[in-house]
């Protein structure tokens, strides 16, 4: 099909490969035990595919639109053999996310319309949060833009050391507080200084406590309010770090937070330790926000810039 007519960078190809690896073992497993005995795709192999595809993390709703494809196309090719079906549904997925307007990227970029482009990067405690701001930042050094940091999650020391460590460890620059400074003025702070040294990307960082909707929303209403003293109409991305491992409560997570803060962007984590992989087809399908980024593994080029097709040809192959 069209969709995986693309040629992809072998070795992005690879470490995708790898990192979906438990994912794709877990659900090929699955499906090999759902359609055996049978020769050909009727009720019973839809039946037991829909379990399948709701127990590997795909979501209920984005399930039932696959199942529903399948269908349809059981019915219009009149016969289709079991053998077939991981191609078929290869296909059908693919073609279910080339209706959502994104997921098509393959590099990391900044819109060049930005002289200061900001990030903020919201999630809870231990999904990966610090990790991929650091890795962001690499990547976006590797393009040859100035990046700045901003510890703005004042609420840890813990927090503000890691992102210390991740700034000495690319070599870029950090502002930061003492802990329980306030986080709009590290925020400012972050901006002024960029502004300052002619920097091309912001990432601020922020507390990931979610027991206190309003606190959030109105600790990250302030955070945006104050940074926009300095630029105008930042931050111009507010992503959120979702746990893939953590499957159906990434799904939770992303409900929460969306309702706490607007969010812009999504990166899934933690890929390459869970079979629950299938996670990120229904964040995809069922979020009216684009997954920008997913975590392919703990080296620092494992962070990878999410492409549908190449995720779909990885888990379905």
């Amino acid at each position: 099909m069209s969709f995986f007519k693309k040629i992809f960078s072998s070795e992005k190809k690879e470490t995708l490969d790898k990192g979906l690896e438990k994912s794709k073992t877990s659900f090929l497993n699955k499906l090999s035990k759902a359609v055996a005995g049978k020769s050909k795709v009727d009720d019973d192999v839809l039946d037991n595919l829909e379990e399948v595809l709701v127990t590997s993390d795909v979501g209920v709703n984005t399930t039932l639109k696959v199942i529903e494809r399948i269908e349809e196309r059981v019915s219009r090719d009149k016969y289709l053999g079991t053998d077939e079906l991981n191609q078929i549904l290869r296909e059908e997925i693919a073609a279910l996310l080339s209706e959502t307007n994104y997921g098509d990227a393959t590099e990391f970029v900044v819109p060049e319309n930005k002289k200061l482009y900001v990030m903020m990067v919201v999630g809870v405690n231990g999904v990966g949060k610090t990790t991929t701001i650091g890795k962001l930042a690499y990547q976006f050094k590797k393009k040859g833009l100035k990046v700045v940091l901003g510890a703005a999650d004042t609420f840890r020391a813990a927090a503000i050391d890691q992102l210390q460590v991740w700034a000495d460890r690319v070599d870029v620059p950090i502002v930061k507080q003492a802990m329980g400074s306030d986080p709009a003025s590290v925020a400012f702070d972050t901006l002024q200084s960029a502004v300052n040294q002619n920097a091309d990307v912001v990432i601020i960082d922020t507390a990931g406590r979610l027991h206190n909707k309003v606190n959030l929303m109105n600790e990250l209403t302030k955070v945006k309010r104050v940074m926009q003293k300095v630029v105008g109409d930042a931050p111009h991305d507010v992503l959120l770090v979702l746990d893939g491992s953590t499957g159906q409560n990434a799904f939770e997570q992303a409900k929460q937070f969306t309702a706490a803060t607007e969010v812009t962007s999504l990166a899934v984590t933690k890929l390459d330790g869970t079979a629950k992989g299938g996670v990120v087809i229904g964040i995809s399908d069922q979020f009216k926000i684009p997954v920008k980024y997913i975590g392919v593994g703990e080296g620092i080029e494992d962070l990878q810039v999410f492409n549908k097709y190449e995720f779909v040809d990885s888990f379905f192959k």
